[in-house]
């Protein structure tokens, strides 16, 4: 979620952009897979068994997080995540309020293959993500998976891998560090990571759209995400140095999560 390169490498990132009908499908998951965990929202309210509110902190993705009720809502099989203006809490001075919800210290996940299902409606200046953060390492070191980033409103996605090898070291292009994914903005889309020890494979709607190796290099922390497990960040946000400005006549940002799935390989 830290995008201090990513406006500086879209020229770059444009020649990996993807078209996913240009993408082959990948084979059934039954075939290969084992579903070890979900959460459909099928509830009244949020399982906190599995799932806390994210604080706010002092990042951009963050900065405007609160715990407020009504930007949580579980309703007809899906969780929605709000960012609104805020105009009812007169104690918070954030001139806006996000939802966000992770498994921190709940939940964490392997290798594998993450699912989520959501639907994303437009909004100027909003920035919803799905992504993954490491247990025990630290940032950029212990790696960040993007899984899906949208701005305002783009019909198009972000997919991401940060590490030290491209934070700290700035090696971005091989291999490259991110893409730019097609996908429907008028309906629910699937958007899925595959976690091997090898490498990041990533999908939208069951069409792989980006594979990123571990390599031989002399540079340390190019791959730091096979012996890790990780944790998974489903938020909204308004506003910042990325997306830009909020047009608070179009709010509120919503997205619809309908499920979260996690499969582990049958065979490992």
């Amino acid at each position: 979620m830290k995008k201090y390169f990513l406006l500086a490498i879209v020229p770059a990132m444009l020649l990996n952009a993807v078209s996913c009908s240009e993408q082959k499908k990948t084979a059934p998951k039954d075939d290969k897979w084992t579903l070890v965990w979900e959460d459909d929202f099928k509830g009244k309210q949020l399982d906190t068994t599995q799932w806390a509110k994210i604080p706010r902190g002092k990042s951009d993705w963050n900065k405007y997080m609160s715990d407020y009720d009504g930007l949580y809502v579980v309703e007809d099989g899906n969780l929605v995540l709000r960012g609104i203006q805020n105009n009812i809490l007169p104690n918070d001075t954030a001139p806006f309020l996000t939802g966000g919800i992770y498994t921190k210290d709940k939940r964490t996940f392997g290798l594998g293959r993450l699912e989520i299902k959501a639907k994303l409606n437009p909004v100027k200046g909003a920035w919803p993500a799905f992504w993954m953060l490491p247990k025990e390492g630290k940032w950029p070191d212990g790696g960040e998976i993007d899984i899906m980033e949208r701005l305002s409103h783009d019909k198009l996605i972000y997919q991401t891998v940060h590490s030290r090898y491209t934070q700290t070291d700035s090696l971005r292009v091989n291999p490259p560090a991110s893409s730019i994914v097609g996908m429907n903005p008028d309906s629910y889309n699937v958007y899925a990571v595959e976690k091997y020890r090898d490498s990041l494979v990533f999908y939208v709607n069951e069409i792989r759209t980006k594979n990123y190796p571990r390599i031989v290099t002399n540079h340390e922390g190019q791959f730091p995400f096979a012996d890790e497990e990780f944790y998974l960040l489903l938020d909204m946000q308004l506003g910042g140095s990325w997306v830009g400005s909020v047009n608070p006549a179009e709010l509120p940002a919503e997205m619809r999560i309908d499920w979260v799935r996690y499969y582990e390989l049958k065979n490992k």
